[in-house]
């Protein structure tokens, strides 16, 4: 068993909450009650890991709060991974003891226990920890969706990446180069060799050069950026291009005309994730944690990822890790 076990059999388990909109500052642990038996079509899951996304402190500070209104203090937290406690009428598929990984189809997932709907969960395979299955839910997601927002790519097709360093970006070189594609990334030069090895053929370094001048005829940008950089790359699109964002969700509104571009919004694919989780632990897919933080440490982490760049992705450890 783990040290948080005694807090659960007391009804309290701790929770990483929003209490304001605001910075760092407005995140607070503290003590809240454990959620009960779940309902039907859902499982009570003990989580064992969490990933940090980006979404986390634009819901902190209140940049989405027209699109995800909730009433505070709320719980934080997009992906998680655990383990099954107990689960609810009509559930099939999952059972007390499962390992499983994916989404709460809301926020909730800093949290020793959290109710999940088993429809955006999955198992996590043999081989694979918590730490690296919480990481996947998101990006995984993100990544293979922006990909086909367009339609299939394939061989011949020619693909620009914006970020493609971080968590999203290099889901998305791979499942690309898999595809047949040839991958352009956009990144900081010293992280040229690392996205090279994740499979694109050419990498721009965006402190030093202009994209535009350097990518022509592109079928797919993805643009994991936003701003400037969702700005100028209208130019590099060829004549049935389009820009898959999911940085600016303002995009219809920027749209030139002749161009398209869409904001990403995306479903349920616990059974994609699966397959992506059987991919990393098999040596087909590359994945990278950067860091693992406790749950104490989260909110210098979600601040972390609004200021630095990162390559790779960040899991809170709610049960200690070892």
């Amino acid at each position: 068993m783990n040290e948080n076990t005694n807090e659960t059999q007391t009804g309290q388990i701790r929770a990483l909450q929003l209490m304001r909109y605001g910075g760092e500052d407005a995140t607070q642990v503290v003590s809240i009650k454990a959620p009960g038996r779940p309902a039907e079509g859902q499982v009570l899951i003990r989580v064992y890991a969490a990933g940090v996304n980006g979404l986390d402190w634009k819901i902190r500070e209140g940049y989405v709060k027209e699109v995800f209104p909730m009433e505070l203090s709320a719980t934080l937290g997009l992906e998680i991974a655990g383990v099954v406690v107990s689960v609810g009428g009509g559930v099939e598929g999952f059972r007390e003891g499962d390992r499983v990984m994916g989404g709460l189809g809301a926020i909730g997932g800093y949290a020793d226990e959290v109710l999940a709907p088993v429809t955006d969960l999955g198992h996590v395979p043999e081989g694979m920890s918590f730490i690296e299955a919480a990481g996947l839910h998101t990006v995984v997601r993100a990544a293979w969706q922006s990909l086909q927002a367009g339609g299939s790519i394939g061989e011949g097709s020619r693909v620009l990446i914006h970020g493609a360093a971080g968590a999203v970006g290099a889901f998305a070189v791979q499942f690309a180069r898999q595809a047949g594609a040839t991958v352009i990334a956009s990144v900081r030069g010293r992280y040229a060799d690392y996205v090279r090895g994740l499979g694109a053929s050419e990498v721009i370094d965006y402190e030093t050069e202009r994209f535009e001048e350097k990518a022509r005829n592109i079928d797919l940008v993805l643009d994991l950026v936003g701003g400037e950089t969702l700005d100028r790359s209208w130019s590099v699109l060829s004549p049935n291009g389009m820009i898959v964002s999911t940085a600016a969700p303002d995009i219809a509104a920027k749209v030139p005309p002749g161009k398209k571009g869409v904001f990403l919004m995306t479903k349920s694919d616990p059974a994609q994730v699966e397959r992506t989780a059987r991919d990393i632990v098999e040596g087909r897919v590359s994945q990278k944690i950067e860091s693992v933080v406790s749950l104490e440490e989260a909110p210098q982490a979600i601040e972390r990822n609004r200021t630095q760049a990162h390559l790779g992705k960040t899991v809170v450890a709610l049960v200690p890790v070892g």
